[in-house]
C-alpha cells in the first residue's frame, strides 16, 4: 500500500491534479490494482417482458446498455415497449423529457451476441429452458473477456447447472428480478458453491444501483420466493379442484383475510400458468415433494392454451380486459 501511495503522490504532484479530485483518483487506482473495475457497461440478452424491464432499469440507473434478440423485429418491439413505459414515467412526473432522452440515449438494440463481448456484465433473460441458456453462456464464455461477469435471470433453474458450461463460474451469479422490472423492488442475488465471494458483493452492490433491494439467496431451486410461492399457488388450485371454495371466493379470501394485493388464482393468470406449470415441474423434480407436484386442473389448463392474461383466458376470462369473469368450471 506504502508503495501505491507514494506512485499516487508522485502522480499527483507531476500532473498537477487537483487535491479535490485526488481521493477519486486513488480509489480509481486502487481498482485497476486489486484487478477489478466498476460495472460501466451492461448487456441484456433477450428483450421481452423480463429482458427489456432489466435493460431499462440498467439504463434509467446510468449505465451504458445493449441489449440483444434474436431478430430486428423483436428488438424494436422491446424498444418501442421502453418507451411507452418511459413516457408513462414522464407523464407522472417522476423524470423529466430531458432525463428520458438520456435514458433512452444510453440503450441500444442489436441481434448480434458479440456485440455483448465489451460488458461488464451480461444478464441472460431468455426463455426458461436450460439447454439454451447453456448454448448461449458457451458463445458468450468464448467472446467476452475474464473479467466479465454473467448472471442469469432464471426463476427455478439452478446457477450451477448454468454455469458449469463455462470456464467462470467464480464470476457467475443469479439475478433474479420480478416482473413488472421497472415496478417491482426486488432482486434476488444468487450464489453458487463457485461464486466468488468480490463478485458476490459486487453484484449485490449492483441490485441496488439499479434501484433494488438485494437479497441474498444460495443456489437451491426457487430460491427464496418461488421456495415458498409456488406451492401456495399449487395449494390454491386444489383447493378449488376440492370444492373449497369458488375461484373468487378463494382469491378475495386472500385478500381481505390476508391483506393481499391479488388474490392466488388472479396472480396465477398474472404469471401464467404455463410458466407455474414449468417452474412446479423442476422444483418436484428436485425435492420430489407433494407440495411442488402440479395439479391436475393447471396442467389440463396448460395443455388447453389457458395460460392466463396473456391467452385472454385463465382462471378468469378476459375478453374485457377491463372487467374479467370467473371461469366456470
Amino acid at each position: 500500500m506504502l508503495k501505491w501511495r507514494t506512485a499516487e503522490l508522485c502522480l499527483y504532484k507531476r500532473r498537477g491534479i487537483e487535491r479535490d479530485a485526488f481521493p477519486k483518483l486513488v480509489e480509481l487506482l486502487k481498482t485497476f490494482h486489486e484487478g477489478r473495475m466498476a460495472i460501466q457497461k451492461v448487456g441484456v440478452v433477450g428483450c421481452g417482458l423480463m429482458g427489456s424491464g432489466i435493460a431499462q432499469v440498467a439504463a434509467h440507473a446510468g449505465f451504458t446498455t445493449i441489449v440483444r434478440e434474436v431478430s430486428p423485429e423483436v428488438v424494436d418491439k422491446g424498444l418501442k415497449g421502453i418507451d411507452k413505459n418511459l413516457a408513462r414515467i414522464v407523464e407522472k412526473g417522476t423524470i423529466t423529457e430531458g432525463q428520458k432522452a438520456e435514458i433512452r440515449g444510453r440503450l441500444k438494440g442489436t441481434t448480434a451476441v458479440e456485440d455483448l463481448k465489451d460488458c461488464d456484465v451480461v444478464i441472460e433473460a431468455i426463455i426458461e429452458q436450460l439447454p439454451a441458456k447453456r448454448e448461449l453462456f458457451a458463445k458468450l464464455d468464448a467472446i467476452c473477456p475474464a473479467s466479465t461477469i454473467f448472471a442469469s435471470n432464471t426463476s427455478s433453474l439452478t446457477i450451477t447447472e448454468i454455469a458449469a458450461v463455462t470456464k467462470r463460474p467464480e464470476r457467475f451469479v443469479g439475478l433474479h428480478f420480478f416482473n413488472p422490472v421497472p415496478v417491482m423492488k426486488l432482486v434476488e442475488v444468487v450464489r453458487t458453491i463457485a461464486t466468488d465471494s468480490d463478485v458476490y458483493e459486487e453484484m449485490v452492490a449492483f441490485g441496488a444501483k439499479l434501484g433494488k433491494t438485494p437479497v441474498r439467496a444460495h443456489d437451491s431451486t426457487g430460491f427464496i420466493v418461488n421456495r415458498l410461492l409456488v406451492p401456495y399457488l399449487l395449494d390454491a388450485i386444489r383447493a378449488l379442484e376440492e370444492g373449497v371454495g369458488s375461484i373468487e371466493d378463494i382469491d378475495n379470501s386472500m385478500k381481505l383475510g390476508c391483506g393481499h394485493p391479488m388474490g392466488p388464482l388472479t396472480l396465477l393468470d398474472f404469471v401464467g400458468l404455463d410458466t407455474t406449470y414449468y417452474i412446479a415441474n423442476i422444483m418436484f423434480d428436485e425435492f420430489r415433494e407433494r407440495r411442488f407436484a402440479s395439479p391436475p386442473l393447471l396442467k389440463r389448463m396448460v395443455l388447453a392454451g389457458w395460460n392466463g392474461r396473456k391467452a385472454g383466458r385463465g382462471f378468469y376470462d378476459y375478453s374485457d380486459p377491463q372487467k374479467p369473469k370467473a371461469m366456470n368450471f
